[in-house]
């Protein structure tokens, strides 16, 4: 919710307050040329777009009355409130943003829904999850076929047929193995295991045993450090830092393989010597041999103190492989963490070295103060396992774009149908009822997705504080921002709308320190200025107040509301040195 408007006199504005329709002065009203009702109607509205909803359905109003000296004085008093009143931007009340791109600008994030090869949209861009009882997917998918019926026979068939093409284009452009190639490594690779989480994979669940010791990281180098350097000034000479795209929240440098390919013929030589032989060696589980691994979508990413790090996400395919190509000599930060792990257990991985594991568990890239990290990443398919959730799951995800909330919600009950542990599958699927105002059903599927993640999921806590926020559940939205803080406080959204809740709250201290931490994460985040100044005005101190107008008007989305709070500051100024 809102924090209403400051009402005191506390500001003058030096120019006329602007209605919707651009005509509106405070001073100076003709009432041959503007009704009362009018009038009243005109300030209200002024006061809604500064953020103050309070007057919209007033239970005191005098619109009705016959007494034209009531209805003016109401009028008039809230013409003054308009005149007192600053602007103020209100939360972030979207689950999540999601990011587009055309093939003219492809993007180049972990969750990317365009095919990296072919150019085409595609429906990688979140995983999914498979069967975790102890039926083989086959026989759950005919059990399935018969409850749901010949739709979700036909969503099944558009998998298979999709997950062949993509496949088929990962050998057109990447290194594929001849049939019943035998993984042969060298002798002096060894590994260690880190524990996956409260939750298996979601694809193909039922296959990874318990203890799921299942994210490998390298002990000692795959290549050569001086192979590594020869490598990375190979994609610089191609052109790979001249590149920038968005990955989540954050811009990141790089380029995908398919656009370097000298660095992707090193790539193709070290995926038939090291890598698939190596992974299949790690996920025998799941990887009959090195024929049936297919790289699909391959990048060289560069991190440093402008394009610093990704937020925290999951990746897109099966398995998923991060290789070290920089010495940690040559920058300070940077590093990957497991969510569920902590965001300070960072996995040690010095140049040469890689991490292997399955694609959903979630995880993030910490931040590059100084000097260049160069990172190879790469998501895999398994040819002779179709991963149907995640297809299913980023099908419906594509329906609610339409939008098509109805068909969208069917794809996450058949994906929950197959694997009702898919967390990813329960959060889209809140996000539908958070649309159609069902709180009560969205907050039960959140809690479904912290209760199986034992309330290690930053994102699903954040998506939790706005469901009981639009809900009118300011404690417990409070309570749940502030457990996805202490996860992962570079948030700028997470933070800047638990401030928004403290300040509702009375918590003035607290609200101007979340307005801080979201201006340190993104500059360029408005809202966060705008509001902190606001909370700076009210509380008497014009001078820090005018800092942070002056940072708003940096900002364009907040640049009108910035110039306008700034006239208030300057006019309180004034009338304090006239004083």
């Amino acid at each position: 919710m809102l924090r209403s408007t400051y009402t005191t006199a506390a500001f003058v504005l030096l120019c006329a307050s602007v209605s919707a329709n651009g005509t509106y002065d405070v001073e100076v009203l003709d009432d041959n040329t503007n009704s009362l009702h009018q009038r009243l109607h005109t300030a209200k509205m002024d006061l809604w777009t500064r953020g103050n909803y309070k007057h919209m359905q007033s239970s005191n109003s005098c619109v009705d009355c016959e007494d034209s000296d009531l209805l003016l004085a109401q009028v008039e008093e809230l013409e003054r409130e308009v005149y007192w009143s600053s602007m103020r931007l209100g939360s972030v009340s979207n689950v999540r943003h999601e990011f587009f791109k055309n093939e003219q600008s492809r993007c180049l994030e972990l969750d990317c829904p365009f095919d990296v090869v072919s150019g085409t949209k595609n429906l990688f861009n979140m995983r999914g999850g498979a069967n975790v009882v102890a039926n083989t997917i086959d026989s759950k998918l005919k059990e399935l076929i018969l409850k749901y019926g010949n739709d979700f026979k036909e969503a099944i068939l558009q998998n298979e047929k999709e997950h062949a093409e993509d496949c088929n284009i990962s050998c057109d452009a990447f290194y594929c193995a001849p049939k019943d190639t035998q993984p042969v490594i060298e002798s002096n690779v060894t590994v260690t295991s880190y524990n996956f989480g409260a939750t298996p994979p979601e694809d193909f669940a039922n296959v990874f045993g318990f203890p799921l010791d299942i994210i490998k990281v390298s002990d000692n180098s795959l290549f050569p450090a001086e192979e590594a350097a020869s490598v990375v000034k190979m994609a610089e000479e191609e052109g790979v830092a001249n590149n920038e795209y968005k990955s989540g929240k954050y811009r990141l440098g790089g380029d995908w393989l398919v656009n370097l390919p000298k660095t992707r013929e090193w790539f193709n030589s070290r995926l038939e010597s090291t890598f698939f032989p190596l992974i299949s060696n790690l996920f025998p589980e799941i990887v009959s041999s090195p024929s049936v691994l297919r790289a699909h979508s391959v990048s060289l990413l560069k991190y440093n103190a402008s394009h610093p790090r990704t937020d925290v996400h999951i990746d897109n395919g099966i398995l998923a492989m991060t290789v070290a190509m920089t010495p940690k000599n040559e920058y300070v930060g940077g590093g990957t963490f497991f969510e569920h792990m902590g965001i300070d257990d960072v996995l040690p991985m010095d140049v040469g070295h890689g991490t292997f594991r399955p694609g959903s568990v979630r995880h993030g890239g910490h931040k590059v103060t100084k000097g260049t990290r160069y990172i190879l990443g790469a998501f895999l398919l398994i040819e002779d396992r179709v991963e149907h959730v995640r297809r299913l799951k980023n099908r419906g995800s594509e329906l609610r774009r339409i939008p098509d909330l109805e068909m969208a919600a069917k794809h996450f009950e058949w994906a929950l149908g197959i694997n009702p542990k898919c967390t990813t599958c329960l959060k889209d699927w809140a996000e539908i009822l958070l649309t159609q105002k069902r709180y009560g059903e969205a907050e039960e599927k959140i809690r479904q997705v912290l209760e199986l993640l034992e309330e290690k999921d930053s994102d699903a806590l954040f998506s939790l504080g706005v469901i009981l926020s639009e809900a009118g559940k300011d404690d417990e939205s409070i309570e749940a921002y502030t457990k996805s803080v202490k996860l992962n406080a570079e948030d700028v959204e997470l933070c800047y709308n638990l401030g928004i809740k403290l300040g509702a709250k009375g918590d003035i201290k607290g609200e101007m320190a979340m307005y801080a931490r979201a201006t340190t994460i993104d500059p360029t985040f408005g809202g966060a200025w705008l509001n902190w100044g606001t909370a700076l005005a009210e509380s008497g101190n014009m001078e820090d107040a005018e800092v942070m107008f002056l940072k708003g008007l940096e900002c364009p989305e907040v640049k009108p509301k910035a110039m306008m709070n700034l006239g208030l500051v300057y006019s309180k100024k004034a009338e304090l040195s006239a004083a």
